[in-house]
């Protein structure tokens, strides 16, 4: 059976494949810093889906990565790779079937590349003294063979082997360290279910500091930045216990706040980890805004994920109403005074943003982020606070580590709460409003 890429993914189709699903992500990497040179053994456990036999599928890989061998439940099979994606054929005497488990070996080298895409270069970036992974929402085909689609999570082994002058993260919870000479060997273990996009790895000269807190929590810094990052991230302790009242347990095993030292724009998340720049370390609310929201995102993004990238308010919306909330909690300007302030802005600015579907070129628009936080910070006060957060945090139980679509948190509202359903009806239809219409609601009156 030929696979075809699903219309599941509108935003990006050509990312994505069907016929099986990944369950777990194996991958062995060697890679040298100054030559930028990644060599990858890939192993994925994966399960056939469909009603027929599966002989042919394929994987999303970057051409610039050269496939050496490819092997299918141990035998080798013959594979062309263009266009970014590998095709695998499976020999015509001995197809996959239907609901049968199998294991994918992709050998793999060659100088990575970013991932080209209407935001800019995704994915494995070479670093002035490193490397930084940032794939969102495209870019782990730079790096690994997959199936890059949001909706398709799997766990992960990443086993890495570089210089022993270089300190690696890479996502959930670290094995072991093994020196060899002149080299190490890291090995990170994620057992929480984990989008393509969100995977990564970071190389760099840095060293690791615990932070006082309940959660694991570390910063990884270059040594020089140690007294500013620790000064920078002081409250992020505080952060956490504040999200776990407002949203829920957090989600993983541990929480890393990287820094490199390099200038980024904006900082990038991660699951169980969120990467910044050395410019992100002054003080002040600017940055510390950005603290609140990476860490947000570990509720809003990491475990709880999109299925299609339609709904990313469902990502940033929260995230930005979570920096809000913190302002709030920590005895600065109330989310309410944040809200009416961005409301202001927003009502001058073009109205021809549909929340619930903004389009590509719009897809990390600032207006997505704030207006999910206007949509939200109305909800809040169209149901009371007490009906509002016991609602998200049963929307954070409720699909922990899963896939969600809006019309899921819409039904948590309106449905398994008949009482709110009224109450939200009364205000004309609330989320056509504010998720279907491009002009800007007005927000309801605090009394």
């Amino acid at each position: 059976m030929t696979s075809t890429v699903p219309e599941l993914e509108p935003y990006f189709p050509r990312h994505g494949n069907d016929g099986y699903r990944v369950a777990h992500y194996d991958l062995t990497l060697g890679y040298r810093v100054a030559a930028n040179r990644l060599d990858g053994t890939a192993v994925l456990t994966a399960e056939a889906e469909g009603a027929e036999p599966l002989g042919v599928f394929e994987l999303d890989l970057s051409n610039a990565l050269r496939v050496e061998r490819v092997t299918v439940q141990g035998a080798r099979v013959r594979h062309t790779h263009r266009a970014g994606k590998l095709r695998v054929t499976v020999p015509a005497g001995r197809p996959i079937e239907a609901g049968a488990r199998f294991s994918v070996e992709v050998r793999y080298g060659g100088t990575p590349h970013l991932v080209q895409s209407p935001y800019g270069g995704l994915g494995w970036e070479q670093l002035t003294d490193g490397v930084l992974v940032a794939s969102q929402p495209t870019g782990a085909p730079s790096w690994f063979p997959c199936d890059d689609r949001p909706d398709r999570k799997a766990t992960y082994r990443v086993t890495l082997t570089t210089s022993a002058m270089y300190h690696v993260v890479a996502n959930g919870v670290l094995e072991e360290r093994t020196p060899r000479g002149s080299s190490a060997t890291w090995v990170y273990r994620q057992d929480a279910p984990m989008a393509t996009y969100l995977a990564t790895v970071q190389i760099g000269r840095y060293r690791s500091i615990d932070l006082p807190a309940d959660i694991p929590q570390q910063l990884v810094v270059p040594p020089r930045l140690a007294a500013r990052a620790t000064a920078a991230f002081a409250a992020q302790p505080r952060m956490m216990q504040v999200f776990e009242q407002r949203f829920g347990p957090y989600p993983f095993a541990g929480y890393t706040a990287l820094v490199t030292d390099d200038v980024l724009e904006i900082p990038i998340e991660a699951q169980g980890l969120s990467i910044f720049g050395s410019n992100h370390l002054a003080g002040g609310w600017d940055n510390e805004r950005l603290i609140a929201h990476e860490l947000a995102h570990q509720w809003f993004g990491n475990s709880l994920t999109l299925v299609d990238w339609r709904d990313i308010w469902l990502h940033e919306g929260f995230a930005a109403y979570a920096e809000w909330l913190w302002s709030e909690a920590s005895g600065q300007r109330t989310a309410d005074e944040h809200a009416r302030r961005w409301h202001r802005r927003l009502a001058r600015l073009p109205q021809d943003l549909v929340l619930l579907d903004p389009g590509t070129a719009q897809l990390f628009d600032d207006r997505v982020y704030k207006r999910g936080a206007l949509a939200l910070h109305a909800l809040r006060l169209t149901v009371g606070d007490d009906a509002f957060f016991r609602i998200v945090r049963e929307w954070t139980a409720a699909h922990r580590h899963g896939g969600v679509r809006t019309s899921d948190f819409v039904a948590l509202f309106t449905g398994h709460y008949a009482g709110l359903e009224a109450v939200i009806e009364t205000q004309g239809s609330f989320f056509e409003r504010w998720l279907r219409r491009p002009d800007l609601p007005q927000l309801p009156v605090v009394i």
